[in-house]
């Protein structure tokens, strides 16, 4: 898979095959975190929850966003980037083995601590990566890279709802006000276990290639800057406006996507929606990633010539429509169109963070770390919708992702706008 990364013109091969390494990451982690979405429907059924008690699934995920991300940032300045995914990777594994114990002990609060050990190894990775994949070649074609890489985040995407669907949400479908049945719940929680254990496999393959491909890596890799402490890392992102609102951009963004993602599901199964079968609603969840993914690459093409911060107000303006006809017209049709939203979130996260490193007066270490700190608004957003969404309905929830996409469009107005930080000027500007 990431054997098909393209080679840019006049890269060296040893930077073009580290390039395709670290886009395996992509992948991976675009899998594991799309798994989260039927993970949410299925602890409903199992655990008997609310919408607001099992949106804390995605809460306890994206948590550790808020939570590691700086500290990430700190470890990679220091242990360099191949050290730190592996050992990002070993964590992952160890969370893994804790949501099987959670899920033989039956016991929802074990899952979240698994599902929140998980996310840090993510985390890491992430800071690691992102930057990585943008410096890996020249510099005018960095919102090309990273947006090429999470195309392969996105294939991870629409994957990991259709196992998840398949593993999680058989047997799992109860009416509201009534318990799931005791073997119905015993057979969800070995899903659960069978789940994990081949996220656990893949995991340990990936650290074994990435070790394997560490010396390609390391000598491709751009040099850092000396590495900072918690509070000079703060104080660096502080003193940046852009870094600032680059963070309230991922914010909204992952926010959005993660409230529509966990709840795609549940709506669909509604009959404010199609009213299909839990299951079956599950599988319709990829169709939401699989547009990310078609946008991703088709968007890395148009990258290239149109300017990225107002593709990025475009798509955002295209999202805030299809959240208020959702709201407004629903049904049938608000189902179709709630999966759309998939299609114009595709560039979002690497245009984002790729326009903010341009304008960050932060070094890029303290930027990437913050702009995964910001990532948070995943585990924030995702409770504010599933209570709104019982307080009124599934359709109504939408207006939460709507308001995130509307001040997206107005800050990528505001990026277009904005002056390159003193170091990007002297490069081409293409897709800017």
């Amino acid at each position: 898979m990431a054997s098909q990364a393209p080679a840019e013109s006049g890269a060296p091969p040893s930077t073009v095959g580290a390039f395709a390494s670290v886009t395996t990451l992509f992948f991976a982690w675009g899998f594991i975190t799309s798994m989260i979405d039927p993970l949410v429907a299925a602890v409903k059924g199992i655990f008997s929850l609310s919408n607001l008690e099992a949106q804390l699934t995605a809460f306890a995920f994206f948590i550790a966003y808020g939570v590691v991300s700086i500290p990430a940032a700190i470890l990679v300045s220091r242990l360099r980037a191949v050290p730190s995914i592996v050992l990002a990777i070993g964590l992952m594994i160890g969370a893994c083995l804790i949501i099987l114990g959670a899920s033989n002990l039956a016991t929802y609060e074990g899952v979240l601590l698994g599902l929140f050990v998980l996310a840090s190894g993510i985390t890491i990775l992430q800071v690691a990566a992102n930057p990585l994949a943008a410096a890996l070649g020249r510099p005018e074609r960095s919102h090309f890279r990273l947006t090429f890489s999470q195309a392969f985040n996105s294939l991870g995407t629409v994957l990991g709802p259709l196992l998840g669907a398949k593993l999680l949400l058989e047997r799992v479908e109860v009416a509201p006000g009534t318990q799931i049945a005791a073997e119905d719940r015993a057979a969800a929680l070995a899903s659960i276990d069978v789940s994990f254990l081949l996220i656990a496999g893949m995991l340990a393959l990936l650290a074994a290639f990435i070790w394997l491909s560490r010396h390609r890596i390391t000598r491709a890799a751009p040099h850092t800057a000396e590495p900072h402490g918690f509070s000079a890392t703060l104080s660096e992102v502080a003193g940046s406006r852009w870094a600032l609102l680059g963070g309230l951009a991922i914010f909204l963004y992952v926010g959005a996507e993660v409230s529509i993602g966990t709840q795609m599901a549940l709506y669909l199964h509604s009959d404010q929606s199609w009213g299909i079968p839990l299951q079956r609603a599950g599988y319709y969840v990829s169709l939401y990633w699989l547009g990310a993914m078609i946008g991703r690459f088709a968007g890395s093409a148009i990258l290239t010539r149109v300017p990225a911060a107002r593709l990025l107000a475009a798509f955002a303006a295209l999202n805030t429509l299809l959240c208020l006809f959702v709201l407004v017209v629903g049904g049938a049709a608000g189902g179709y169109a709630a999966l759309s939203i998939g299609l114009f979130n595709s560039i979002m996260f690497p245009v984002i963070f790729t326009l903010t490193l341009e304008r960050s007066t932060a070094s890029t270490e303290a930027t990437s770390g913050f702009l995964c700190t910001a990532i948070i608004g995943g585990a924030l957003l995702p409770v504010l919708t599933g209570a709104v969404a019982d307080a009124t309905s599934y359709a109504t929830a939408f207006i939460v992702p709507g308001v995130c996409y509307l001040l997206l469009a107005l800050i990528a107005l505001a990026a277009g706008r904005a002056v390159l930080r003193s170091d990007m000027e002297a490069a081409p500007s293409i897709g800017h």
